[in-house]
């Protein structure tokens, strides 16, 4: 069974090691994330707006998936106060940000999380919950596909791959079964159904060393794989790059091949990319209350710029809309090839690459 970094007492369950590593003296002959940007022509990310409060709501997940960067896990506990969550609201009510973004962990298993969603609801906001699947067909949980229509939640669902193996190979043994199960009942429910406002939609990310492949071709293999096989229909497919953190950076140094892969991504750096990113229109949440430019850079414990807030409970949306974005080499993850971003690709694939 896979245990998480925290629970197998890895060095890399410390975010201030995971950064020396990404950043450190051992990568000198690679550049740095700004320097490629400079040597682009592009100056430094900075925000343009807030459209996505992303909130990470715990770390306690019924999964240890092998490439999960939040280290998550049935052995994790940390986990959003209802404190903290009413400070997120609060925000919500004062602030005009159209969409809550809730991850986790399994952000189902907070406590707090079906407040939330109410709260968010009744504002009028577009909630999104980033759903394993599996959780749906869990104890305890069976009754969340209705929850989530009810309140026209938006299911962001993890499936690595439309094959048994691959997936139950990233995710563990079984997960894939659960996970048609939990479609075919948000299938049920509307979700995913052509026409219907209940959207549903599917995250794929490589199982090895490899960018994803253009996401619009993809989606049509996914598509007719998942219709022919098990008579599942989804609104949209999004492919995510892996990025060089927690356990697919332990598994990238297991193997030695963390340079080549940083190098890969390297290479694939697009400029056409930096525009769409989502750190520019998004603030990031941990489960204690502090803000960050990305969920990624939650997980390397990469603070806001200096001088900005620091917490929910003095979010400041003026500042924080046109703040610079701290980078590390891990964004190059987000700008290589077509781009990588909690929606999927950043360029639809005619774009063409600049040199």
């Amino acid at each position: 069974m896979q245990l998480s970094l925290l629970r197998s007492k890895s060095e890399l369950a410390n975010a201030a090691m995971q950064r020396e590593i990404l950043e450190g003296e051992g990568t000198p002959r690679q550049p740095t994330f700004n320097q490629k940007m400079l040597a682009s022509g592009l100056g430094k990310l900075r925000a343009t707006s807030i459209e996505v409060l992303q909130i990470n709501v715990g770390k306690l997940c019924n999964q240890t998936c092998t490439h999960c960067h939040v280290d998550a896990g049935p052995d994790r506990r940390e986990s959003m106060s209802r404190e903290t969550a009413e400070q997120i609201i609060d925000v919500l009510a004062n602030h005009d940000i159209p969409t809550l973004d809730i991850t986790g962990g399994a952000p189902e298993m907070n406590p707090h999380f079906r407040w939330i969603v109410e709260q968010a609801h009744k504002r009028g906001r577009r909630v999104i919950d980033r759903c394993n699947l599996t959780i749906l067909m869990a104890n305890g949980f069976k009754d969340l596909p209705e929850f989530l229509a009810e309140h026209d939640v938006e299911v962001v669902a993890s499936l690595p791959c439309y094959l048994e193996e691959n997936c139950d190979s990233q995710r563990g043994d079984g997960v894939f079964r659960r996970s048609i199960d939990a479609l075919r009942r948000l299938n049920e429910l509307g979700y995913g159904i052509p026409g219907s406002r209940r959207k549903l939609s599917l995250v794929y990310n490589p199982i090895g060393l490899a960018l994803p492949p253009q996401q619009d071709e993809l989606e049509a293999t996914y598509r007719r794989e998942l219709k022919s096989r098990y008579d599942i229909v989804f609104s949209e497919l999004h492919t995510i790059t892996n990025l060089p953190i927690s356990r697919f950076l332990d598994d990238l140094l297991k193997q030695g091949k963390l340079d080549e892969y940083l190098q890969a991504l390297i290479d694939q750096f697009n400029p056409l990319t930096v525009e769409g990113v989502m750190c520019r229109s998004m603030v990031s949440v941990d489960w204690q209350g502090r803000l960050f430019d990305c969920d990624f850079n939650q997980m390397l414990n990469i603070e806001l710029e200096p001088g900005m807030p620091g917490t929910i409970h003095d979010f400041d949306a003026e500042r924080l809309s046109s703040r610079t974005i701290m980078t590390g080499r891990h964004c190059f993850g987000c700008t290589a090839g077509c781009g990588s971003s909690c929606q999927g690709a950043v360029l639809k694939p005619q774009s063409e690459f600049a040199s």
